[in-house]
């Protein structure tokens, strides 16, 4: 998992410094740092790293044998996921509707977009881990000892797009709309 990891941090760190080579370029056309909603994505990036706090609980509960505390805080924790994926997904639409802004309008909106959009992917495919280990916790009245590992891996992998978002919320958006 380590390693995935590793290649994982190699693969946006490549994202966020395309962006951040074309994002601050000028452009005749609209771009990402000029129509930021900051409130609304801030508010989304609190839901998110409140997911890190669920998660911890949910390892914790299992360490303490509390099967209902497990599946109580891995539900929670996918559902603030979804609701930070129905707030990135209504960024975008608001950016292709209200403001015209879409993958081909310039270089920034382009790298903006892939990066933003591959870390929606990514949490897309950590609530369906979630929501994964959830039901593998109903099904079998609750997660085993040899399914702690899975949690303790989905947990690594939660934090790590918790840590992602972190880096791309402060440099794209806090950074980049100044």
């Amino acid at each position: 998992m380590w390693l995935f990891l590793s290649s994982e941090f190699l693969f946006f760190g490549a994202l966020i410094t395309n962006y951040l080579v074309y994002g601050n370029d000028p452009f005749p056309s609209v771009v990402p740092r000029e129509i930021y909603d900051i409130p609304f994505t801030s508010v989304s990036s609190f839901v998110l790293l409140m997911s890190s706090l669920t998660m911890v609980l949910a390892h914790h509960s299992l360490s303490t044998k509390d099967q209902n505390g497990t599946r109580t805080w891995l539900l929670a924790t996918a559902m603030l996921g979804s609701i930070f994926l129905g707030g990135q997904v209504f960024e975008f639409y608001e950016f292709i509707t209200a403001h015209g802004m879409t993958m081909t309008t310039n270089a920034a909106a382009s790298s903006f977009f892939m990066l933003t959009g591959f870390h929606g992917a990514h949490v897309a495919i950590g609530v369906t881990m979630l929501l994964s280990l959830f039901g593998m916790a109903k099904r079998q009245g609750g997660l085993s000892e040899e399914h702690g590992l899975n949690l303790e891996l989905v947990g690594l992998y939660w934090h790590f797009v918790d840590i992602i978002w972190i880096v791309i919320f402060t440099l794209v958006y806090l950074l980049g709309a100044v």
